[in-house]
């Protein structure tokens, strides 16, 4: 890739302003408030850059020299957001934690405050990060198991048949693919490290399992509330 045109300087048809909801026009906004510039984050570490065929400081400077083009008048100023090397996270959200983003702070404080609730007694189905906690510890559940929870209680309410179950958590083509009885056993296995909480899965005699709301139960969804579709 070449590095001495990484911008291109758009036509002058691309340039001209146009009124769009996520982008109102001055002349729409309260007259309290204007727009005095914007920040434009980039998530990209120095390996990632270089396996480009760039590097950071020439990206800066690039789009400096876009900028000065394009706009003369305009003043930047460029920071480098750092962590420790191994600290893992998405490049994109160091760095807007790093340069105090509101909503990446929000989102942080939130994270915080759902560990300090990890020692709390009481179920926690954790669906964001595929774990239950059961009185503070962490329960040692089998990826099966974590769906066949997870599945019921994304369905609160509703009776679940045997069948729809199977084929829902099953492959055809999986190895231990279990009959409408054999389920069962799997629901048994389940409820057995629920331990004192078994009866949040309620079973329907004839018919299936079902997941009602419970008092001892807490459900997390991460970022929005994920419909049952996706599970």
């Amino acid at each position: 890739m070449s590095n001495t045109a990484l911008l291109e300087r758009p036509a002058a048809t691309a340039v001209r302003p146009q009124a769009s909801a996520a982008a109102p026009l001055a002349a729409d906004l309260p007259a309290v408030r204007s727009p005095r510039g914007f920040a434009l984050y980039v998530g990209l570490d120095e390996i990632k850059a270089a396996e480009a065929g760039v590097s950071l400081p020439l990206l800066v400077d690039a789009l400096r020299r876009t900028l000065a083009e394009l706009a003369p008048g305009a003043e930047t100023h460029a920071t480098v957001a750092l962590a420790p090397h191994g600290s893992g996270g998405r490049d994109l959200d160091v760095v807007r934690l790093a340069l105090q983003e509101p909503g990446a702070i929000a989102r942080t404080k939130a994270a915080a405050e759902e560990d300090s609730t990890d020692e709390e007694g009481g179920v926690v189905v954790d669906i964001s990060r595929k774990r239950v906690l059961i009185d503070g510890e962490s329960a040692a559940f089998t990826y099966k198991e974590f769906e066949l929870l997870q599945y019921l209680v994304l369905r609160e309410g509703r009776t679940i048949e045997r069948s729809e179950l199977v084929s829902a958590l099953w492959q055809a083509q999986d190895d231990e693919t279990p009959g409408e009885r054999t389920i069962d056993v799997h629901v048994r296995r389940l409820r057995a490290k629920l331990g004192r909480y078994e009866d949040i899965v309620r079973t329907v005699r004839g018919i299936g399992y079902r997941f009602d709301r419970h008092a001892d139960v807490v459900i997390r969804y991460g970022h929005g509330t994920p419909s049952p579709d996706r599970f």
